[in-house]
């Protein structure tokens, strides 16, 4: 079924309310935080990656309070336990039963902060909350409330003492984001704003959890034509034949692709996909799921560099088609 224009307008409004409301705070990353919100209605789950101080935290802070949500932040720590993370069931003298303490997990926002310090182990107790949006304990399975999403952030460059993202839980996310530095005249502005007083603390909700929901639920229904899933799948195709990729990208990724595109069409006001929906989110969906090849490493290339290569050659589908 078409989704309606009052339903398009409706999206539009709160996604638009999101952003800025983020923009007060993150000034000057535009298209960084349209990603983030994107992420967030695609049902997706979102890597922030960058040098320590550019506002990695800070974007997911605003994120988690620009909506009407539960929101933890877990600091991972080489220390840290899976129970920590997913919850402990406690021995209530009292009843003569265990009783199960729900761990930080159980929010609509979770912020893993420096994900990468924490023990593969603890890493892991994510995986299943991330992929299934459920977490098991003790035997007994429990349903994660939606709007449900893992904001984690790593440092890059920061390497004693951190464990490395496996490919398995990399792959989990939807998107790889960077913060990059501010433009001069920006970072002028955060002076001035932040200076004496931080914005962040103003923040309030735009918008409540069940908005959310039903914004995803819009993002579902959007038109998707068979020429561009077509060219979803020679997207993917073209990164696992690459001859300098040695890791292309999976059928996850493809189909974190579709649910992408789609919200980037309807945050448009379209009830349809397009090609170029695909593109602006390529990078970001694609960047940390590819290895390049030892020599072409040796070379100098890049992921980003890969992936415009791919974009300007595989054929992508006339207008009239993908509509």
């Amino acid at each position: 079924m078409p989704v309606k224009p009052d339903e398009l307008a409706w999206f539009g409004d709160r996604y638009q309310a999101i952003a800025e409301n983020i923009e007060r705070v993150i000034q000057g990353k535009r298209s960084t935080i349209e990603l983030v919100v994107t992420s967030l209605v695609a049902e997706g789950h979102l890597l922030i990656e960058d040098v320590p101080g550019v506002g990695k935290t800070l974007l997911a802070k605003s994120l988690a309070r620009s909506i009407d949500c539960s929101f933890q932040r877990i600091q991972f720590t080489p220390d840290l336990l899976p129970s920590d993370v997913t919850g402990v069931s406690v021995w209530n003298r009292e009843e003569g039963t265990f009783t199960f303490r729900a761990g930080p997990v159980f929010a609509n926002v979770l912020l893993g902060d420096e994900i990468n310090r924490a023990s593969p182990k603890t890493q892991a107790a994510l995986l299943e909350a991330m992929e299934e949006r459920q977490v098991t304990v003790d035997g007994e399975t429990r349903v994660l409330d939606a709007p449900f999403i893992v904001i984690a952030t790593q440092n890059p460059i920061e390497h004693e003492g951190t464990y490395p993202l496996p490919e398995a839980q990399l792959d989990r996310f939807m998107m790889r984001v960077t913060m990059g530095y501010p433009e001069r005249v920006k970072e002028l502005e955060m002076l001035q704003t932040h200076g004496e007083h931080s914005s962040f603390v103003d923040l309030k909700p735009v918008v409540h959890a069940e908005d959310v929901v039903r914004m995803a639920s819009i993002a579902r229904e959007i038109h998707v034509a068979d020429v561009l899933r077509g060219y979803l799948i020679d997207l993917a195709e073209a990164t696992r034949t690459h001859p300098d990729i040695l890791l292309g990208a999976s059928p996850r990724a493809t189909l974190f692709l579709q649910r992408a595109a789609r919200t980037v069409a309807v945050a448009d006001g379209r009830d349809y996909a397009s090609p170029d929906d695909v593109k602006t989110i390529l990078t970001a969906v694609l960047n940390h799921r590819l290895i390049l090849r030892p020599e072409a490493q040796m070379r100098g290339s890049t992921v980003e560099e890969v992936l415009t290569q791919i974009a300007g050659t595989v054929p992508v589908p006339g207008t009239r088609d993908a509509r």
